[in-house]
């Protein structure tokens, strides 16, 4: 049942639980309405694209290093903190759309995260392909509050005092 704002009311009369905004879909990945496809594609074009100039910068960083010839030692070992810190980013990233993550835990990850960003870029790419990033979480989260709501607000029904008392 919903009031004329379109929230949900429960029978005794107290608005549930709204959902969750998540960023460039707020609230749309509830009822996938107003534009949520053409949300998905751009969050999915935009991410890949972001990726792919990305991509292009680290290159032009790497001819600089072969331009600089600092070594292959230097060369080898920057090659590979980009390519281990975008790995972590990306499960890092993929990993948060399933479940919260520790906020302690990602305060120290901060400098991984930034030096790995297309490994970040590519997981919210790979997720819209499938949904809004993080719309489970969301789901699950909404749905389990919705049903509390419920069970709290349907427990107390009817006037106690016109109940039979057993005797």
């Amino acid at each position: 049942m919903s009031d004329e704002n379109g929230t949900r009311v429960t029978p005794a009369g107290s608005p549930a639980p709204r959902p969750e905004p998540l960023r460039f879909f707020g609230t749309t990945w509830v009822d996938h309405g107003k534009g949520y496809t053409l949300r998905r594609i751009g969050a999915a074009t935009g991410s890949f694209a972001a990726a792919v100039v990305s991509c292009l910068v680290l290159r032009f960083a790497y001819q600089g290093l072969q331009i600089a010839d600092t070594g292959a030692f230097v060369t080898v070992l920057v090659v590979a903190m980009f390519a281990i810190c975008s790995a972590l980013a990306f499960r890092t990233t993929w990993d948060s759309f399933t479940r919260r993550p520790d906020p302690d835990r990602q305060a120290s990850l901060r400098g991984l995260l930034a030096i790995g960003f297309v490994g970040s870029l590519l997981a919210y790419f790979f997720r819209s392909l499938t949904e809004a990033p993080g719309e489970k979480l969301h789901r699950e989260e909404y749905e389990a509050a919705l049903e509390r709501h419920e069970k709290r607000s349907t427990r107390r029904s009817g006037n106690p005092s016109k109940k039979r008392h057993r005797g």
